[in-house]
């Protein structure tokens, strides 16, 4: 059995194998509960490193079962639910529950979230991913990109494009090795894609600093262009 076991409690089954699928990829083994009345009992025999779990559930809800795990483990909890209203998330989280996801929602950002928890509750000194520039903050642990100081609603795969440009300062990288190494095997159209996403992030940080910028390079691609320190 892996050392990374994620116990995911869902009653929509294309959600559980997706999950299960992603996870299994990323190295974890993976245990999918349907029955909210069950999900007690399976998470003492398996013993999960992390929980998923669904708030609308057969048998007992997410609230009861985050509550009834909480009393007896501080194994780290994200709740998957479809609802967003800010008194939902403050529940959960006073309920115990480490982190709180909307659907629909992004695998890898919620695989990018399962890791921070983890690291959080095993005290791993393991380097955060985040890049600071001067009035950008770029955190990919929460997906949040913070200009000159105020969170901005940015999309997964532009926080994906944004990270991997800025972690290699005035490197130029082609559409071809973008699309590659940023949409991989979830990559279904052409390299316009990567102009687009350019574009929308531009918009976004256009003008916040002169220490910094998104250039495109005439005929190969595009850079984060940095002062050197």
């Amino acid at each position: 059995m892996s050392n990374k076991r994620a116990l995911v409690v869902e009653d929509d089954g294309n959600i559980a194998e997706l999950l299960r699928l992603y996870l299994g990829k990323d190295g974890f083994d993976v245990m999918i509960c349907a029955d909210g009345a069950k999900a007690e009992g399976i998470f003492d025999l398996f013993q999960p490193n992390v929980v998923l779990l669904d708030v609308m559930l057969p048998g007992k809800d997410g609230w009861e079962i985050c509550r009834a795990i909480r009393q007896k483990s501080s194994v780290p909890i994200i709740m998957l639910t479809a609802k967003g209203e800010p008194a939902d998330k403050i529940g959960g989280l006073e309920m115990g529950a480490d982190d709180y996801v909307t659907k629909p929602f992004n695998v890898k950002e919620l695989i990018a979230r399962i890791h921070a928890v983890m690291r959080r509750s095993e005290g791993e000194t393991v380097e955060e991913k985040k890049l600071v520039f001067d009035k950008l903050e770029i955190n990919m642990d929460s997906y949040e990109l913070i200009v000159n100081g105020v969170k901005v609603d940015t999309p997964p795969k532009e926080m994906e494009l944004l990270y991997h440009l800025a972690s290699s300062p005035n490197r130029v990288f082609t559409r071809n090795q973008l699309l590659d190494e940023v949409w991989g095997f979830d990559y279904f159209g052409d390299s316009r894609t990567v102009d687009v996403h350019v574009k929308r992030l531009r918009e976004k940080l256009e003008g916040v600093s002169d220490k910094w910028s998104l250039k495109t390079v005439w005929g190969v691609g595009y850079k984060f262009e940095a002062e050197q320190a």
